[in-house]
């Protein structure tokens, strides 16, 4: 059983399909001042998992390093400090804002540090598999490919992010144990559903969404 941190505006068939393979669900609420252990950050945020959870790999038993009161607040790029892509090899991140912490963390379970310029790394990436992760960022993209991980690059936007321009597909993802990439919303209405899908299928796992609703950035399934 393992434990998943999920916004509590996931669709619910999202709650579902991780009832249905038998995970453990923390909720994080949308309101500011949550029960969440973490300063508020900024407001259409406040219920994203990836900005107070940070899972180090992509294996169930992976173990998910939580901010603490006084680790976050409002803003980049303090709101920013535990938003780290993490395959299980590799641990991808702006080390500039990286929380020390989470950083002694990765470093103690002998992950592969790069250094990226993006601090919302996990919004903007999926991990895929321990070597291969899919963004729209170029800068991760380049990072990623120079350390030896396979890079899938797809279109920025069709991602919905109520408070901002536009979400990140990231943000609409988890990785359930490595066999299963889950999105919140159809992944059949983005331009680049047949790459992804290919991508992933190439690496043993299998994309699974929810058919008719919009893509919505929800700070991933942690």
């Amino acid at each position: 059983m393992t434990t998943r941190y999920v916004s509590e505006l996931a669709y619910p068939e999202i709650f579902a399909a991780l009832r249905e393979m038998g995970d453990t669900i923390v909720t994080v609420p949308a309101a500011a001042g949550s029960a969440v252990s973490a300063p508020v950050v900024s407001a259409p945020v406040a219920d994203h998992a990836d900005l107070y959870h940070c899972r180090l790999g992509i294996a169930d038993n992976a173990p998910v390093i939580h901010a603490l009161p006084g680790d976050l607040a409002s803003g980049y790029p303090a709101e920013a400090a535990f938003n780290a892509v993490c395959t299980g090899r590799f641990f991808l991140h702006n080390r500039k804002i990286t929380n020390r912490r989470l950083l002694a963390a990765a470093e103690a379970a002998g992950l592969t540090l790069v250094h990226v310029p993006q601090g919302y790394a996990r919004c903007s990436a999926i991990p895929v598999s321990e070597t291969a992760i899919i963004t729209y960022d170029h800068g991760i993209a380049k990072a990623a490919s120079a350390a030896g991980l396979s890079v899938l690059v797809t279109s920025p936007g069709h991602v919905l992010l109520p408070g901002y321009d536009t979400g990140f597909l990231g943000g609409t993802s988890g990785n359930l144990n490595g066999e299963v990439l889950l999105f919140n919303g159809d992944l059949s209405r983005h331009p680049d559903f047949q790459a992804v899908t290919d991508f992933v299928s190439a690496r043993g796992l299998t994309c699974r969404w929810i058919p008719g609703k919009p893509l919505r950035d929800i700070g991933s399934i942690i």
